[in-house]
């Protein structure tokens, strides 16, 4: 049996994965939110607030 080939290590594989979907899902929602008319400082606004990192005034 062949041993298992990873791309950069057994470890590092997963965590770049995540990172992979991660970017993937953050370009789509800002590229359709751009379509819909918003600024980049608009998207990144409305996910800090749903975050709960958005300062309240």
């Amino acid at each position: 049996m062949a041993p298992p080939a990873y791309i950069i290590s057994r470890v590092a594989d997963p965590i770049f994965a995540v990172f992979i979907g991660v970017s993937a899902a953050a370009m789509r929602i800002n590229r359709e939110e751009k379509e819909k008319g918003k600024t980049t400082k608009d998207i990144l606004h409305a996910a800090r607030r749903r975050v709960g990192l958005a300062k309240t005034s």
